[in-house]
C-alpha cells in the first residue's frame, strides 16, 4: 500500500512537471505565469534528487555508510572536524553561490527565457550536480585531496600539471569578472556604495565580538549583524539625499576598481577570523534570507514573465553579448546549470568536514540544485521586467547611444518600447540617478527584484529600500567569492613559490602573505581594469572568457571524475560524467573558436582588435584596448590547449584501462571502519 501510494505521487510529480515544461516550451502569443517556471524546477530538482542522484549514489559510487571519512580519521580540531550534515550544506552553498547564479541568467535573458530556463534545469539535473557529488565524494575517499591532486595521482603528472595551470588562471579571470560586476552595480550610486562599505567594518565588529568580546555567542552576533546592516541601507537612503555628503560616495568606475582592488588585497592578508569569516557568515544568512524572500514574494505575486520565450537576437545580434543561443548562452550561464568553480570547494573545504558518506549526496547534489532554484529566481526576475526596460539597463552605451533618448529610440525600433522619462521615473523610484547603460546584470535583478518586492511586500514606497537591499544582496554574494577566492589563489601560488624558496611557501610568514597577495590581486586586477575602461562595458567580452574558462575547469573536474569511474572497474556507468563532458567541450572549445577567431569585431577578439587598429586616428586608450584584446585571445586559446592536453592524457588512460594494458586501480585512502555507526546503533 505504501510503495503504491508512493509511486501515485511520484507519477503525479512527473505529470506536473510535463505539464509545466510543456508551457514553458511550447506557448507563444501570450504571457505566461512565472509560476510555471517554479513548478517545473520544483518538479525536475525534486525528481532528480530522488531517482537519479539515488542510482549515481547506488550504482556508481556505491556510498558506504560503514566507512570512516577524513573528518573522523585526521580530525585535528581545525582543518578536519565532524560536522553535521545541515551545517556543511550551509558552508558549501555559502561557498559555491557566487555571482554566476545571480548575474548569468540575467544576461542570457536577451534570448528570451526560454533558452536559459532550459538549460538551467537539464544542466543542473544532468551536469552541475552530478559534478559537485562525484568530485566531492572521490576527494572525501582521497583524504580531502584538492581537484590538481587528484588530477595527478588519477590522470598523470602532466594532468596535474596543467590542471595546476588552469585552475590559477580560471581563478583570475573569474575574480576579475566578478569584480566587474560590482563596479557596475555600484557606480554613480552613492547609496549602494555606503552600504556596502559600512558592511566592512560591520563584519569587522562582529569578528572582533566573536573572539573577544562574547566568545561563542553567535545569535547575539547574528542579531546584531542583521540590525546594523538594515541601519546601513537606511543610512545610505539619507547620504544619497544629502548634498553636501552625498559626492563623497559617489564613485566612477575606475575609481571603484581602485578601492576594490584595495579591498581585495586586505581581505586576502588580514587574519581569516577578522574580516574573511564574520563576512563570510554575514552574507550567509543575507543570501538565504533573501532567497527565501525572494521565493515567497514570487509564490504570493504570481507574477508574469513579459518577457517572450525566444527574442530577435537568437540570431546573434545581441546588445548584451554577441553570439548565439549555441553555444553562447551556455557559457553565459555556467553557475546554476554546472560550474568548474564549485569542483574546487567540492574538492577544499567541504571533504574534511563531511561527517558520513552517504551525506555528499545530500550536500553534494543538493547544494547545487538550492543554487540552480537562485538561477531559475534571477531568469524570473529579469523576465518580469518589460523588455524595453531590461534592455535599457543591460545594453551598453557603445550600442544604444549616451544620451537617454537615442538610447530609448535605439530599443524601441528593436520593438521593446521604452521611454527616456519612463526610465528617468523609475531610477527616481529606486533611488537612482540614472538606470541606462547599467551593464553587469546586477541592477537588472535588484530591479526585477525590487518588483516583485514591492509588490507584494510595501508597496511602491519602499521600492528603492528594495532595490538597495538587493544591490548589497548581490555585493555580497560577489564579495564573498571575492574575499575566498583571492585568499585561495594566494595560498596557491605560496604552494608553486615554495618549491623555489621555502619560506615564501610558509602561509604564516606574513612577507609571503603580503608578496603572494600582491601577486593575485594585481592579476585579477588587471582583468578589472580592462572592464572598466572597456566602451561596450566590460560584460561584453569578460564575461564570456569568465564563461569559457569556468566551464573548462568543469571539463578538467569531469575529466578526473570519468577517469576514476573508469578505473573503478564501472566504465559501463561512465556516461553519468561521459556525457556532461562531451557536451562541455563542444561547448566550450566552440565558444573558444568564436571568441578568438571569429570574423565579426563585436564576438572575435582579435576581429576587434583588427578593426581598432585600422582607425584612422588611433589614440593610446585604442593601443591598450587592442593589447586587451589579443591578451584575451592568448589566455582563451592557452587554457583551451591546457585543457585539450588534459582530455587527451585522460582518453589515454581510459583507452589503456579499457584494453587491459594498464591495471584498473584508484589511490583511495584504505578502509576504516567508522565509530559514529556503532555509537548510532548504541
Amino acid at each position: 500500500m505504501k510503495k503504491s501510494i508512493s509511486i501515485l505521487v511520484w507519477l503525479g510529480v512527473s505529470i506536473l512537471g510535463a505539464l509545466a515544461l510543456g508551457t514553458i516550451a511550447l506557448h507563444r502569443g501570450e504571457e505566461i505565469n512565472a509560476m510555471w517556471l517554479v513548478v517545473a524546477a520544483f518538479c525536475a530538482y525534486a525528481l532528480g534528487y530522488r531517482f537519479y542522484s539515488k542510482f549515481v549514489s547506488a550504482k556508481v559510487l556505491a556510498l558506504d555508510a560503514q566507512r570512516a571519512t577524513p573528518a573522523e580519521r585526521l580530525d585535528d580540531g581545525r582543518d578536519f572536524v565532524p560536522t553535521n550534515k545541515w551545517v556543511v550544506f550551509g558552508h558549501h552553498f555559502a561557498a559555491i553561490a557566487g555571482p554566476g547564479p545571480l548575474v548569468g541568467p540575467v544576461l542570457a535573458a536577451q534570448f528570451g527565457y526560454l533558452p536559459g530556463t532550459l538549460w538551467i534545469l537539464a544542466g543542473a539535473v544532468f551536469g552541475g550536480c552530478v559534478q559537485d557529488f562525484v568530485i566531492l565524494l572521490f576527494s572525501v575517499r582521497r583524504d580531502g585531496r584538492s581537484l590538481t591532486e587528484m588530477a595527478r595521482e588519477e590522470i598523470g603528472v602532466v594532468g596535474g600539471f596543467v590542471a595546476y595551470a588552469a585552475v590559477i588562471s580560471i581563478i583570475v579571470i573569474l575574480l576579475g569578472a566578478g569584480a566587474l560586476i560590482v563596479v557596475n552595480a555600484l557606480k554613480s550610486s552613492p547609496w549602494g556604495v555606503f552600504t556596502i562599505a559600512m558592511t566592512i567594518p560591520i563584519a569587522l565588529l562582529m569578528g572582533f565580538y566573536l573572539r573577544h568580546l562574547r566568545p561563542g555567542k553567535v545569535l547575539e552576533v547574528s542579531f546584531l549583524g542583521f540590525v546594523l546592516v538594515m541601519l546601513a541601507i537606511w543610512g545610505g537612503q539619507w547620504v544619497s539625499q544629502t548634498p553636501t555628503v552625498a559626492p563623497w560616495f559617489t564613485l566612477t568606475a575606475p575609481a571603484l576598481a581602485i578601492v576594490i582592488i584595495i579591498y581585495g588585497f586586505a581581505a586576502s592578508a588580514l587574519p581569516v577570523w577578522l574580516l574573511l569569516a564574520p563576512r563570510d557568515y554575514l552574507s550567509t544568512f543575507v543570501k538565504l534570507g533573501t532567497i527565501g524572500l525572494l521565493a515567497l514574494g514570487i509564490i504570493v505575486l504570481r507574477p508574469t514573465l513579459h518577457m517572450p520565450p525566444l527574442t530577435r537576437f537568437v540570431d546573434g545580434s545581441g546588445p548584451i553579448f554577441a553570439g548565439k543561443i549555441f553555444p553562447f548562452a551556455f557559457i553565459t550561464i555556467a553557475c546554476g546549470a554546472i560550474s568548474g568553480f564549485h569542483s574546487l570547494i567540492s574538492s577544499g573545504t567541504t571533504p574534511k568536514l563531511i561527517r558520513r558518506e552517504p551525506e555528499t549526496r545530500m550536500v553534494g547534489y543538493g547544494a547545487m540544485m538550492a543554487e540552480s532554484m537562485v538561477a531559475i529566481m534571477a531568469t524570473i526576475a529579469c523576465c518580469v521586467l518589460q523588455p524595453g526596460i531590461y534592455f535599457a539597463i543591460n545594453s551598453p552605451a557603445g550600442v544604444v547611444g549616451q544620451v537617454p533618448e537615442s538610447a530609448a529610440a535605439t530599443i524601441s525600433s528593436w520593438g521593446f518600447p521604452v521611454t527616456a522619462a519612463g526610465m528617468h521615473a523609475l531610477a527616481q523610484a529606486v533611488g537612482e540617478q540614472t538606470l541606462f547603460n547599467r551593464t553587469g546584470g546586477a541592477p537588472a535583478f535588484a530591479v526585477g527584484m525590487a518588483h516583485i518586492f514591492s509588490s507584494s511586500l510595501g508597496g511602491q514606497a519602499v521600492m528603492a529600500i528594495w532595490y538597495h537591499f538587493a544591490i548589497m544582496f548581490e555585493a555580497l554574494f560577489i564579495l564573498t567569492v571575492l574575499d575566498a577566492g583571492t585568499r585561495v589563489g594566494r595560498f596557491m601560488v605560496q604552494d608553486a613559490l615554495g618549491h623555489i624558496w621555502k619560506p615564501l611557501g610558509r602561509t604564516s610568514w606574513y612577507p609571503s602573505i603580503l608578496a603572494t597577495s600582491a601577486l593575485i590581486v594585481a592579476a585579477w586586477g588587471s582583468f578589472l581594469w580592462q572592464g572598466v575602461k572597456d566602451p561596450l562595458g566590460g560584460i561584453n567580452s569578460l564575461w564570456p572568457l569568465f564563461g569559457i574558462c569556468n566551464q573548462l575547469l568543469a571539463t578538467v573536474a569531469l575529466c578526473v571524475a570519468t577517469t576514476i569511474i573508469v578505473k573503478m572497474g564501472k566504465v559501463r556507468y561512465s556516461p553519468v560524467t561521459l556525457v556532461p563532458l562531451i557536451w562541455l567541450v563542444a561547448v566550450t572549445f566552440t565558444a573558444s573558436w568564436h571568441k578568438i577567431f571569429d570574423p565579426s569585431p563585436r564576438i572575435g577578439f582579435l576581429a576587434h582588435a583588427r578593426q581598432l587598429a585600422s582607425s584612422r586616428t588611433p589614440t593610446h586608450e585604442m593601443s591598450r584596448w587592442i593589447f586587451n584584446d589579443r591578451l584575451d585571445a592568448a589566455v582563451a586559446g592557452v587554457l583551451v590547449c591546457m585543457v585539450a592536453l588534459i582530455l587527451l592524457e585522460s582518453i589515454s588512460v581510459w583507452v589503456s584501462v579499457a584494453s587491459g594494458r594498464m591495471q584498473a586501480r584508484v589511490r583511495e585512502a584504505p578502509f576504516v571502519l567508522t565509530r559514529f555507526a556503532a555509537e548510532e546503533q548504541g
